[in-house]
């Protein structure tokens, strides 16, 4: 049987009341943690204010939704069936000869929408925000001032020497194990950002507490150039938070993922993090469809003579499921105990078929 555009609208709209309201309470649940969580972080820092930590909070926002879209889809839909069933609309709309698959399309078509919207237009500016947040976090939480950049001309990096001033350092290759660098220049400032000295050399290596230069060239502001030998620049660089400050996937736009995983493997640097990233982006649509088959499964045989204990035990039973099973899977993905791809869409596709098999098992049998 053919279902009418009226139904369709209305189960649309349901879902859709649901889904806004259930991504409002989510929504102010995180920022409210979030913002006590900053300012137990913010106690002992006079320079961190109320205004600043709502400032990171809301920058942070966008990238909680996108993560926590999966579990509001969940909730959301097995609100909307759960309030249809009991309101025994199912039921008649079963009676009438209307299939499960059919009762759920209109929430499965706009999760689908959803999931597009996210992953092309959200996550940009989830981005771009989340980026921000973690440059200031970095200034007033953690007082790191050291930067890393990778461009399509080598590594770029940025340390704060003692006595006030700058270095810039690019190199057009890097050995990630040992962070030695190739085809190295240094160019060094003064506090007031006035050029100091350039330093090119073949390759410069990070020690415990400096930079080890074994033969190099030194130019001034004067006109000649000199050799230089075991030259050393102090920096308070490791090679652990020179990796850490590395540009972490979450603050990579969709669209910019693919160039830049060329760029820092080209560069030296392992891009499993990135890659991981972008195929889960890509298998974000269909993981969020998935809720929508798990959440009929639990809650369309509802109805007031039976309680829903069972059902909200089953969707929560299963939302701590896939929290657990994508953590791990990511994990085993990036120490290349499974392929990436593998480790990519196994949330999705598992979430799919198991939805799948339990509404096949509703609907005939």
């Amino acid at each position: 049987m053919k279902v009418s555009p009226t139904l369709s609208t209305y189960l649309a709209l349901q879902f859709l009341f649901w889904l806004v309201g259930v991504f409002l309470i989510f929504m102010a649940i995180a920022m409210l943690f979030d913002v006590v969580e900053m300012l137990r972080r913010a106690a002992e820092k006079d320079n961190v204010t109320l205004g600043l930590v709502l400032h990171m909070s809301l920058l942070k926002l966008p990238f909680l939704a996108q993560t926590t879209m999966p579990f509001m889809t969940l909730f959301a839909a097995m609100l909307t069936f759960w309030r249809l069933a009991r309101a025994n609309e199912a039921v008649v709309a079963r009676a009438a000869g209307i299939s499960a698959w059919q009762f759920i399309l209109p929430a499965f078509l706009i999760t689908i929408i959803l999931g597009i919207v996210a992953v092309t237009i959200i996550n940009p500016i989830s981005a771009v925000m989340l980026e921000k947040y973690q440059k200031l976090e970095a200034e007033y939480f953690k007082n790191r001032t050291s930067l890393i950049s990778v461009s399509q001309n080598g590594l770029w990096l940025r340390q704060i020497d003692a006595d006030g001033g700058h270095s810039i350092i690019h190199a057009l290759r890097v050995s990630p194990q040992d962070l030695v660098l190739y085809d190295v220049v240094f160019f060094r400032f003064d506090e007031k950002n006035h050029f100091l000295e350039r330093i090119d050399a073949d390759r410069a290596a990070l020690r415990q507490d400096h930079w080890l230069i074994p033969k190099g060239w030194l130019s001034t502001t004067r006109p000649e150039t000199r050799p230089v030998v075991n030259l050393t620049i102090p920096t308070e660089l490791t090679k652990n938070n020179i990796l850490e400050s590395f540009s972490p996937p979450d603050t990579m736009s969709f669209w910019r993922l693919p160039e830049f995983i060329k760029t820092i493997e080209a560069a030296g640097f392992s891009g499993q993090r990135h890659r991981l990233q972008f195929y889960s982006l890509i298998a974000y649509p269909i993981l969020l469809s998935s809720m929508i088959f798990i959440a009929a499964s639990f809650t369309l045989r509802i109805n007031r003579r039976t309680g829903t204990s069972a059902a909200l035990l089953g969707g929560l039973s299963c939302s701590f499921a896939l929290y657990f099973m994508t953590d791990i899977i990511h994990a085993l993905g990036l120490s290349a105990s499974v392929p990436i791809l593998l480790a990519a869409w196994t949330p999705a596709g598992v979430s799919t078929l198991v939805g799948l098999a339990m509404l096949f098992h509703l609907e005939d049998g």
